[in-house]
């Protein structure tokens, strides 16, 4: 009897399985070690699986608690929340619509450096698109805007969290890129392998992200060129002018300086990813109490729901522990091993096919669940062709902040259409997204035409 062949089917069919029940709506992290388990199971009936290879679980989760870069997870949500709580974003999307919005698609582009501001200052996607489809799709739809351009302005610009950095996703791939890469170094004879860090992950997605806020304002200055009438400028009374000055030094400013203290002090290196999240979190108080808005009630709201978040996405990730200890150990890796070094276009056709991978699997899966359970297949394969680290990790993050967008389960779809009015159907909400989703296609092709878009920054700060 074949054992390895018996593994890798049954490896196969638990990666299939899981994504078949994930879609049955049970929740994620139980799905993911309850099907890696039960093919465990059958694999020990079959000979592919040994059992005593789970003993290895207890040291891996106590490893991931114990991980002193993780802990900017839960203080960087906090800071997230606080600041949406402070009311900042609100004033933030008001001043900016006086600024640009007397200009033809001026609103469009206050929500898109709006929704750049909040993504550098909070990093949540949901908090972001909930606020700015409260606050500027009602603005936008009383001066006329069309609603399927509102509709994706506003959810593409509020996906932005996903790569501007500090972003959640981008933390956990460095933490898990760094992991992969030193065993696949060592196992190429390299036992001295070049750190990954969450910095470098940080410095890397810095341009592509700047870059999408980019195309994002020139699709809008397009729409304002090409068809005016669906992005009018927006009326501002005199008072309003007056105030512009003030409204912007109160609240621009801000934000800023917390921006700058919180990635200035990471980029630099003169703080670690951990140490500058307690910063941006005492700074989100800090801002919350000039603001007054630095009380009880909120304090609570804010614990409980950093609690929450962060809870699900650890509880997500050590189920996924299982299921990747499961598929290596069946064999899994090697088949993959085998089959991306078998496509046609050698590294660079095994790059494309992880990335439509990936973006196809968007259309159904969560952004985690799909970095949990794909990362830790490819990854190791793609760095031993030679792909670099950094530029994979930021690569992945650009391709699955499309899944926030793709129908039918985009979760920004869903964060708006909870907030936005009846007059807006839903159907508008989907077609307004899709020249996004084709706008960040373009922008995952740049990367991979001009590699250099990441490695750049990484190279020139901590010289990669």
């Amino acid at each position: 009897m074949d054992y390895q062949l018996i593994g890798e089917i049954l490896s196969v069919m638990m990666f299939f399985s899981i994504i078949g029940v994930l879609m049955l709506g049970y929740p994620v992290a139980f799905s993911l070690a309850g099907v890696s388990l039960f093919f465990a199971g059958v694999g020990y009936l079959f000979g592919a699986f040994d059992p005593s290879n789970l003993t290895s679980l207890a040291p891996r989760y106590v490893g991931v608690m114990l991980n002193e870069v993780l802990v900017a997870v839960p203080l960087f949500i906090f800071m997230g929340m606080m600041l949406e709580r402070s009311g900042i974003a609100e004033k933030l999307l008001i001043t900016m619509g006086r600024l640009f919005g007397t200009l033809r698609g001026g609103l469009g582009l206050s929500v898109i450096v709006v929704g750049a501001l909040l993504a550098a200052s909070t990093g949540i996607v949901g908090a972001t698109v909930v606020t700015m489809g409260l606050l500027s799709l009602p603005a936008m739809m009383r001066a006329g805007y069309d609603p399927r351009l509102a509709s994706g302005v506003i959810c593409a610009s509020g996906t932005l969290g996903q790569i501007i950095p500090p972003s959640t996703v981008l933390i956990f791939m460095g933490d898990m890129l760094s992991g992969i890469n030193a065993r696949v170094q060592m196992e190429m004879g390299n036992f001295a392998p070049t750190p990954v860090s969450v910095g470098d992950l940080f410095a890397g997605a810095f341009l592509p992200g700047m870059m999408l806020v980019g195309i994002y304002m020139l699709w809008m200055i397009f729409k304002a060129i090409k068809e005016p009438e669906s992005c009018p400028a927006l009326v501002v009374t005199d008072e309003e002018r007056r105030n512009l000055g003030k409204d912007i030094l109160t609240s621009l400013v801000p934000p800023l300086m917390l921006i700058f203290a919180v990635l200035g002090s990471i980029l630099t290196g003169i703080a670690t990813p951990t140490e500058s999240a307690s910063v941006g979190a005492v700074g989100a108080m800090l801002l919350a109490a000039l603001r007054k808005k630095l009380t009880l009630t909120n304090l609570r709201q804010v614990m409980l729901a950093t609690a929450n978040t962060t809870t699900m996405i650890f509880i997500i990730l050590l189920g996924a522990s299982v299921f990747s200890l499961v598929f290596r150990m069946m064999g899994g890796e090697d088949l993959v091993n085998d089959f991306l070094n078998s496509l046609p276009g050698g590294k660079l056709g095994a790059i494309i096919f992880v990335m439509l991978l990936m973006f196809f699997l968007g259309f159904i899966l969560d952004t985690f669940e799909i970095i949990f359970i794909v990362l830790p297949i490819t990854a190791p394969v793609l760095l031993m062709m030679g792909v670099d680290p950094i530029w994979l990790g930021v690569m992945v993050a650009v391709n699955l902040q499309t899944s926030f967008l793709t129908p039918p389960f985009g979760f920004s779809l869903f964060y708006l259409r909870g907030v936005a009015p009846s007059s807006v159907s839903t159907r508008m909400i989907y077609e307004g997204v899709l020249p996004f989703v084709f706008l960040q296609l373009f922008a995952i092709g740049m990367l991979i035409a001009f590699p250099e878009i990441v490695t750049w920054l990484p190279n020139v700060l901590y010289g990669r």
